[in-house]
């Protein structure tokens, strides 16, 4: 491929692309600015006109999946419905879509030790990702007694951390093994969680 040094049409994204197959191929830290430069098609001189270093090309890449994961469980909420309870569940399926969909993307956001307040960009998306999982608590939990209701943060807090421990153990990756298909193991789990909040029935 040519050098197109600094009359690349789009550089920057054209850097965050290059980035997010280098991180799918090599992890977020095993590979170079100037890997990621070549990638592209350009000097590694003309990244520095964009990055500053490494770290700052992948809290870019995290940003932009902080927002089509805001998008995509947006999404998930909105069409999830008739009930609170069926919009709630679908965010939850629309995490592993997004992790299997965007492993670029979900490696930068979760795996690359990217501090989520590095870039005010980066903190305002992914505050966004996680206001849409809270009012998808705030939604379903207004069913509880307020005595017995816990914050929305913490709710939704407790489903990501469920979503995230099905991603990295038994959706992502040749070798994630598991006997129940993913989708089937964070539906079981989500509904003990909320069986135990008063949310379904025991007989449901």
């Amino acid at each position: 491929m040519p050098k197109r040094g600094y009359h690349h049409g789009n550089l920057r994204q054209a850097l965050v692309e290059a980035a997010l197959g280098l991180i799918e191929e090599k992890g977020p830290t095993g590979f170079t600015l100037s890997q990621a430069a070549k990638q592209a098609g350009v000097t590694p001189a003309a990244v520095y006109r964009h990055f500053a270093g490494r770290e700052d090309l992948i809290a870019e890449v995290a940003r932009q999946g902080y927002e089509i994961f805001a998008d995509v469980i947006q999404y998930a909420y909105d069409t999830g419905q008739p009930s609170a309870l069926a919009a709630f569940e679908a965010t939850g399926r629309a995490y592993l879509a997004f992790a299997r969909k965007y492993p670029g993307h979900y490696i930068a956001m979760f795996e690359s030790g990217i501090s989520s307040n590095r870039t005010p960009g980066l903190a305002a998306a992914a505050s966004r990702a996680r206001s849409v999982l809270e009012k998808a608590a705030e939604d379903l939990s207004r069913h509880i007694p307020p005595e017995r209701r816990p914050p929305p943060s913490m709710f939704s807090a407790h489903i990501w951390a469920m979503s995230h421990g099905v991603v990295e153990l038994y959706a992502r990756g040749p070798g994630a093994q598991s006997p129940f298909p993913p989708e089937d193991l964070l539906e079981s789990g989500i509904g003990i969680y909320l069986r135990g909040l008063g949310l379904i029935p025991p007989d449901a």
